[in-house]
């Protein structure tokens, strides 16, 4: 609709014309149990800066039953279309502005959704505003510099809790009355309401008091951990109050355990919502814990970057998105008493292989993007935007200095607090503490596209000296379709010299930090000194770029990957042998020999789950055809070999146990899953638990040993949300035309199915060993593809696009069918991005394939 997508010169007419006091949203939830809609009433204060001025406020109802603008009714019929109510001819000054509209309960995770729990049959709500949904629940000027104060007063059910950024106030008569908010932007506004479970604590120090609570549904009660959370989020209080010097700016914080939730979590102001995925039912290994702790710390650090200080446009969400993701690295990697001080091993494991990836897409872009409507910005949350963001940024404190940098943003918050701001605040800020001039690099880094390679050139002499040493860049060209002009940059980074020490260890031995501008950087401090068995580039992982061995350190590190002492090198390393991969470098099985020959010796469980992960991709996607059969049975034997070979009850014994049930292939393989399930076989300290189970009936139903009578079975023993889910999705993963078609049908011909029911049954429904079977729906996926794409919600449609593209089709006839289809279709910029990026995945496969071929 045309309503829907607000444009960034819409938005700038709007500021420009208006300055928004205060809503008053009045919201009768009593008959959520029920579901349909509810009445939602909101007053909002704003003044006009000119007389006679037109504008229009968000909606998104069923229904308009009243406008009234200064006391005079308008024709809600009349006013209201697209989304929109119009405001023609206001008058200069305070205008007062009334809405009275039926709105709907979602099951999209978009607006304010409705979730039923199927172990006790109660209704569980949560809002998810942002980019632009809180206009699903009250009339709002939806956009971020247009902040307010917000005072919501709701009814709910008897025994019901009700909570929102204000702190909870006692109900009257199930009426919930909130104390205004502090002046925040719409979509860090949120509700949650239902017969929720909470713990609560308190943030103490230094006299200052900050109420603290963690909500969950009861079903999930007796699994909370909520000492480890309340743990983590004390220490980011201790840490981001010091580096920021600016108070928690909120009255109280809570932190809500949600169902159905698209995201991680949501900064929402003093009551961020989670994926209650985080509320762990079974045993999960370090690395899970690892994560949940930094999407609580992430969350917590938008409190003051994002929603304290919030972007004027969404082009700078990028900012929001980088700096909370940064801040819950180095909090996690310096915070006294952290339990993950390696996390930013984890970063360069996970976050920058993200970032790498997407920087290779057509549709990669500028850090700071160019967002000209809502449309961009819905597909905008990228690895660009969170993971290539961050990375820049922390080779922005390597180049300015880390007690500059978080001194220039504490001057940045003191300075813009609940206001709005551009990037040059920011780096304005940044120029005044550290002295330099970030003009020229905020130009080459934020401004421009894609991703630089950086190699060693290494000479020696006959006796081993290094007689001369350079770091060559280089600017690959941009792929097909993506805009802008490859690009060489400034590079803050270190050179790691590694040798084997007495224990087989590889060690550093020295390291240089310098600057890497232009072509070809000299490095003179490395000439005399002897060549090591491994030159590491971006050591430490500074910057942001690809790196690449020469030849005497790729020869050591195939052979001693897993003999590096510390685990950052490590990672690395893995990291480049992926990427190598990826690019049609380094064959599908000479990666998975890299990987055999040092897995065993990783130490870090993150890392071993990410090699677990990318090398079922290769062998699915780039491995050569012919081969591929051969290289999934010898690594499902070594998973099977390091199961049961690995500590018994340790992490790696867990991710080994599910690496192995994602291949399971022969008879023998797939017997010991189902003697796992019935018991009648074990292996030493691994326990097959809820979620354990179901990661083997996934796969047994996969391979069609597991019908509709086994999922039931196991169903009844789990009769949970996520029983729900999982029973949906090995269904799904049936090996039958008649299972296929009934998911098909379930996702594409039908919109009933709620986010993450949709979500289980797409990710059941395709199975790379299941080509054939798949192979009728790539030309099914083209037909409903714009049409789905029209109709659906973003967060419903994308899922779709996405997750249903014939990605495993890995040939010529896929690309052609979707280029036909780009041709064809007219589809609008935020879907031709989804399709081009997935077919750029069939291109990559293709070469990487080609290579692995001409390997064999």
């Amino acid at each position: 609709m045309p309503g829907t997508n607000l444009t960034r010169e819409e938005a700038q007419q709007r500021a420009k014309l208006l300055t928004v006091d205060s809503y008053e949203i009045e919201l009768d939830l009593s008959g959520a149990q029920e579901g349909g809609t509810y009445r939602s009433v909101t007053t909002v204060r704003f003044d006009v800066a000119e007389d006679g001025g037109d504008s229009f406020i968000d909606l998104v109802a069923p229904a308009v039953h009243e406008v009234t603008l200064n006391g005079d009714a308008l024709d809600a019929a009349g006013v209201f279309a697209d989304s929109r109510i119009a405001l023609a001819g206001l008058p200069a000054g305070r205008n007062i502005l009334r809405v009275v509209a039926d709105c709907a309960y979602t099951n999209t995770g978009e607006g304010l959704h409705r979730f039923v729990d199927p172990v006790d049959e109660q209704a569980y709500l949560y809002t998810q505003f942002e980019v632009p949904d809180a206009r699903r629940v009250f009339a709002s000027f939806e956009q971020p510099d247009l902040k307010a104060t917000f005072q919501f007063t709701v009814t709910a059910p008897d025994g019901w809790t009700v909570v929102s950024n204000s702190p909870t106030p006692e109900p009257k008569d199930n009426v919930w009355t909130f104390a205004p908010t502090p002046r925040i932007s719409s979509y860090i506004t949120a509700l949650i309401v239902g017969p929720y479970h909470s713990v609560h604590s308190v943030y103490e120090k230094d006299g200052q008091s900050v109420p603290l609570a963690i909500y969950c549904r009861p079903s999930l009660a007796e699994f909370l951990d909520s000492d480890a959370i309340f743990a983590v989020t004390r220490q980011g209080f201790d840490w981001f109050q010091e580096k920021f010097d600016y108070a928690y700016p909120f009255e109280k914080y809570d932190q809500l355990f949600v169902p159905e939730f698209n995201a991680g979590a949501m900064e929402n102001a003093g009551a961020v919502t989670i994926r209650d995925q985080y509320v762990f039912r079974s045993k999960v290994t370090d690395a899970a814990y690892e994560v949940r702790a930094a999407t609580i710390l992430h969350e917590l650090a938008h409190m003051w970057f994002g929603d304290l200080v919030t972007m004027e446009w969404w082009n700078d969400l990028w900012l929001n998105e980088s700096f909370a993701t940064y801040a819950e690295a180095a909090c996690q990697a310096d915070a006294p008493g952290s339990k993950w001080p390696h996390s930013w091993t984890t970063f360069a494991n996970s976050m920058k292989t993200w970032a790498y990836r997407q920087d290779q897409l057509p549709s990669t872009h500028p850090i700071m993007a160019d967002i000209s409507d809502l449309d961009d910005v819905l597909v905008n949350f990228d690895g660009i935007t969170y993971a290539k963001g961050a990375s820049v940024l922390k080779q922005l404190v390597a180049y300015v200095g880390e007690d500059e940098f978080f001194r220039g943003v504490q001057a940045y918050f003191k300075r813009h607090a609940f206001g709005n701001t551009r990037l040059s605040d920011l780096l304005g800020a940044l120029e005044e503490t550290s002295g330099r001039d970030l003009k020229t690099w905020s130009k080459m880094w934020l401004e421009t596209a894609g991703i630089n390679i950086l190699r060693p050139v290494v000479e020696t002499d006959g006796s081993g000296v290094i007689t001369a040493f350079s770091v060559r860049q280089e600017a690959p060209a941009l792929p097909a379709g993506a805009k802008g002009e490859p690009t060489l940059r400034p590079h803050r980074i270190a050179v790691g010299l590694y040798d084997l020490d007495a224990d087989g260890k590889l060690v550093r031995g020295d390291r240089v930090e310098l600057d890497v501008d232009g072509e070809l950087t000299e490095v003179p401090q490395l000439v005399g000194k002897a060549r090591p068995a491994v030159v590491l580039l971006n050591d430490d992982d500074l910057s942001y770029a690809k790196v690449r061995l020469d030849e005497v350190s790729l020869r050591t590190v195939t052979e001693h990957l897993g003999d590096f002492a510390a685990s950052l090198p490590r990672a690395l390393c893995w990291a480049s042998a992926w990427d190598m991969t990826r690019d049609g470098e380094l064959p599908t099985r000479d990666y998975l020999a890299l990987v055999l020959s040092g897995i065993g010796k990783e130490s870090d469980i993150g890392v071993v789950q990410s090699l677990h992960r990318q090398v079922k991709l290769a062998i699915d996607l780039y491995a050569a055809p012919a081969a591929r059969e051969a290289l999934l049975t010898r690594w499902t034997d070594a998973t099977l070999a390091h199961l049961r070979a690995a500590e018994p009850a340790g992490d790696h014994q867990l991710a080994w146990a599910r690496a192995f049930a994602e291949t399971a292939r022969t008879p023998e393989q797939l017997d010991l899953l189902d003697a796992l399930l019935d018991g009648s076989q074990t292996v030493e300290g691994l326990a097959v638990d809820t979620e354990l189970r179901w990661a083997f009936v996934q796969r047994l139903a996969a391979v069609g040993r597991f019908d509709e009578a086994e999922i039931a079975a196991e169903y009844e023993r789990d009769r949970t949300a996520a029983g729900e889910r999982h029973a949906a999705s090995a269904r799904a993963a049936r090996p039958t035309a008649e299972a296929k078609a009934e998911a098909w049908a379930s996702v594409v011909e039908s919109d009933t199915l709620p986010n993450a029911v949709q979500e289980a049954v797409i990710g059941g429904f395709v199975q790379t060993d299941q080509r054939e079977l798949l192979a009728p729906y790539t030309e099914k996926y083209f037909e409903v593809l714009k049409s789905v794409w029209d109709s659906r919600s973003h967060e419903m449609a994308q899922q779709i696009a996405v997750g249903l593209y014939p990605a495993v089709q890995v040939s010529e006839d896929t690309l052609t069918r979707t280029d036909t289809w780009l041709s064809e279709a007219s589809p609008n910029a935020s879907l031709r991005r989804l399709v081009s990026e997935s077919r750029s995945g069939v291109e990559r496969a293709l070469r990487a394939q080609g290579v692995d071929a001409a390997a064999s």
